[in-house]
């Protein structure tokens, strides 16, 4: 059995990788950084360390990797012969992956079982959005094409933070994980992933992931920077960001509940265990790496506007989840772009464009009026 995985980043090799690698699975990375691509090839094994709690070591052998920018060819000859294809690259990435898909499904015979396709990203249904891609790119040739592929959308979470200096192509990760994959697209033939589980409805999954681990997460990261702290852990070790970011997540947990009426005592437990988790001293994480890229995570379907817009729709509380996004609204890092553009785009752009350009919402939406009162704030801080 082979698999090949797009994305050899830290979650590539210590979360994705890793349990395919434990399947049987041999095992192909693709990814366009050369010197990654070199360094995983000049190792014939990889470490991944669990760090915490229960934590493990576990070798990884049996894999590869192909640079797909310089030899697109060789990626897809390797996908055409693969019983699986696994991403961690991005949301925004996948349209870049789905033209080697398509180019080695047209190579696939077509008496191979189906290519089974997931995308493990931090989005909603993203393998619907690099299938999406790839029928725009068929076109007619789709029909034919489809058979020779399942897809199956995924939920999957495993903290894995910056990586300590001169550890090479070995992963430090937390011990918790989860990979919730649909089990309907495989019928019979269900992928070997061994520590994965396979659900009927999905969506319960990737929300209570998104809203809790994601939303947690960040807004740890962003009270943490307003306050000067350098670690999540840290961060949390503060009574007062500790009790906005529970805050924050009692709000998602309300939504969570009352949409797919999730048990409130299972949901509070696994609302402690998140937060448990980021509490891990061991993990090297700072609310720089945590906090990046802030003007996708104030999007419209994202880990605060998501569930907020949701949660103010059916009049359930939001202040908390406003004032993460206020928090949001002030990280300020020069070494991340969207951080940097986030600060110009609240410093050329009336609040109420800001408000519809970045968050996508709508001006009769129930929320837009607070979002936007925070954003005129922010702006007021700058201008002062």
């Amino acid at each position: 059995m082979k698999a090949v995985h797009f994305g050899a980043g830290n979650i590539g090799r210590g979360f994705v990788g890793l349990l395919l690698h434990q399947g049987g699975y041999e095992l192909v990375f693709s990814d366009v950084a050369a010197p990654l691509v070199d360094a995983i090839n000049a190792v014939d094994s990889y470490t991944v360390h669990e760090v915490g709690e229960g934590g493990v070591d576990t070798v990884v052998t049996g894999f590869r990797a192909v640079n797909s920018a310089e030899h697109p060819d060789e990626v897809i000859d390797e996908i055409a012969g693969a019983n699986v294809v696994t991403t961690a690259v991005g949301p925004t990435i996948l349209k870049f992956v789905a033209p080697h898909i398509v180019a080695a499904l047209a190579l696939r015979d077509p008496s191979s079982p189906p290519l089974q396709i997931m995308a493990c990203e931090n989005a909603i249904n993203a393998t619907d959005l690099l299938r999406d891609a790839m029928v725009e790119l068929a076109g007619e040739a789709w029909e034919a094409l489809s058979a020779r592929a399942v897809f199956a959308n995924t939920a999957v979470d495993r903290i894995v933070p910056g990586q300590p200096e001169g550890a090479g192509v070995d992963v430090t990760v937390e011990p918790f994980y989860e990979w919730a994959i649909e089990r309907l697209p495989f019928g019979d033939d269900p992928p070997t992933i061994p520590g994965a589980h396979f659900v009927d409805d999905l969506e319960p999954y990737i929300e209570r992931k998104l809203f809790t681990v994601n939303t947690g997460h960040a807004t740890t990261a962003y009270f943490g920077a307003r306050a000067g702290v350098e670690r999540i852990s840290d961060a949390l070790a503060d009574p007062a960001i500790a009790a906005s970011v529970e805050a924050a997540l009692e709000e998602t947990s309300a939504l969570l509940v009352a949409k797919h009426e999730l048990d409130p005592s299972v949901q509070a437990e696994y609302r402690a265990t998140i937060l448990r988790r980021f509490r891990n001293p061991a993990l090297p994480d700072t609310v720089w790496r945590v906090g990046r890229q802030p003007l996708r995570k104030l999007s419209r379907h994202e880990r605060f506007v998501g569930p907020a817009a949701e949660a103010a729709e059916r009049g359930l509380p939001v202040d908390a989840l406003v004032a993460a996004m206020g928090a949001a609204l002030e990280f300020d890092d020069a070494e991340d772009a969207q951080s940097v553009d986030l600060q110009r785009q609240l410093r050329e752009t009336d609040a109420s464009t800001f408000t519809a350009s970045v968050t996508g919402l709508e001006p009769q939406h129930p929320l837009f009026a607070r979002v936007g009162a925070i954003v005129a704030a922010r702006q007021a801080e700058l201008s002062a």
